[in-house]
């Protein structure tokens, strides 16, 4: 599932190319998505230019001067940039066209959504509700010990909780998780100062890693092979049960959370 680092580099992928020129037409192939796809879709955007490519959370905002396009890649979504007369493959639902290239949704299990927003787009019902974006100031060790404590659930979990903090899913939430010497299980309440302030810098140093190594692969975006240009991340512990651990040698441990694979250290994280 693509995760906020895949998304933040999928907003820098496409926005160079697309940015400043304007909707020449909308096709839309299955409009059957986690909810259908707007039928006025093109009537709002064709003759409109793209301002900019913004990111909240797991979303992607495309600004035009008569709303916003917020949409969400789902479970196996990508963005890609083809040239507009690419023929369509089965999972290629919905294209924006600008002019010779357009920006196609390719989304196998139809879980992605695409939405058009008038006004601001952060009081739509999907973001309204959001927490503080993770590189962001308002995401301190300050806040995260106060929603601990009030929550009172695994520490995984919190992480997990959009309304805590957004954009940290299960792999960057194991690793945040390791780096900061903390056991997914351990009680949100019983978190410290000290180790909200581990796991704020931890979670931050995760994300910034990812979109770095994602970085190197924006070419990707203007390719036809329908590669969606993620990265594969230096992994510590997602994933990795049963194998040692890369700093003191302990087998880690696997379990479950939530109904998500979770990896931990038991000598490393208390």
């Amino acid at each position: 599932m693509p995760e906020l680092p895949e998304v933040e580099t999928t907003r820098r992928g496409i926005a160079p190319h697309l940015v400043g020129r304007s909707v020449t037409g909308v096709v839309v192939r299955d409009h059957r998505l986690r909810w259908p796809v707007p039928p006025g879709l093109a009537r709002h955007l064709v003759g409109q230019p793209l301002q900019a490519v913004e990111r909240r959370a797991k979303y992607l905002l495309l600004r035009f001067p008569a709303g916003t396009v917020l949409l969400h890649l789902g479970m196996s979504g990508s963005l890609r940039i083809v040239r507009a007369a690419t023929p369509a493959d089965a999972h290629d639902h919905v294209d924006l066209v600008f002019g010779a290239q357009a920006l196609r949704l390719r989304d196998p299990r139809r879980f992605g959504s695409i939405h058009w927003v008038t006004g601001d787009p952060a009081r739509h019902p999907l973001l309204a509700r959001l927490g503080p974006e993770p590189l962001g100031d308002g995401f301190d060790a300050v806040c995260l010990r106060a929603a601990a404590h009030r929550r009172r659930v695994a520490a995984k979990t919190l992480l997990m909780d959009s309304q805590v903090v957004v954009g940290v899913g299960n792999i960057y939430a194991n690793e945040a998780l390791f780096r900061a010497g903390i056991r997914p299980t351990r009680r949100s309440d019983r978190l410290t100062r000290a180790d909200c302030a581990r796991l704020v810098e931890a979670v931050r140093a995760v994300l910034t890693a990812a979109i770095a190594v994602g970085g190197t692969t924006l070419r990707d975006f203007v390719r036809e092979d329908g590669s969606p240009g993620y990265f594969v991340s230096d992994l510590r512990v997602y994933g990795r049960g049963g194998e040692t651990c890369a700093v003191c040698g302990a087998v880690l441990k696997a379990t479950r959370l939530g109904q998500r694979a979770t990896v931990y250290c038991p000598r490393c994280q208390r």
